[in-house]
């Protein structure tokens, strides 16, 4: 992933640090979808989609820059952008998802980053595999596990 410190500084150094620490060292992406939200979702420890760092912090992008109006209209989350997961304004911890393909939401998840060409080649293989029992909100097919997250600075 590269992420884009310029649209959302707090999440992109709250993720990083993260990594550093191996907070993602072998942990299970826990959900797949498909249909209008098309995700592969990482970054609980827990692997069940409610752990977290026990911390939280603010949206950012898309969410701060929409005003009421737009906060209600749906946008795309293109395929290959990266955003955090949530349970609501403020909620942000270490879970996010990965845009397989394009995705409608409300503006609600911080945008952050996105997948490379190789990393989208990875992504396409597990969303061929789909949700478990052929379900279209999930657990992927086959286990899917960060075994390692890195930062290299640019």
């Amino acid at each position: 992933m590269e992420l884009d410190r310029a649209l959302a500084p707090c999440t992109t150094n709250a993720i990083a640090s993260l990594a550093e620490s191996g907070y993602y060292t072998d942990t299970v992406c826990h959900r797949m979808t498909s249909g209008q939200l098309n995700v592969l979702q990482c970054g609980d420890p827990s692997g069940k989609g409610s752990g977290g760092p026990g911390f939280q912090f603010a949206n950012e992008y898309p969410t701060d820059e929409a005003d009421d109006a737009a906060a209600s209209k749906p946008v795309i989350y293109p395929r290959g952008s990266v955003a955090m997961a949530n349970a609501g304004a403020g909620t942000n911890g270490s879970q996010f998802f990965l845009n397989y393909e394009d995705s409608t939401l409300a503006p609600d998840y911080t945008y952050f980053g996105n997948v490379g060409d190789e990393g989208l080649k990875t992504l396409d293989k597990i969303a061929e595999t789909g949700v478990e029992g052929g379900a279209s909100d999930g657990a992927p097919a086959e286990e899917v596990k960060i075994t390692k997250a890195t930062v290299k600075n640019s």
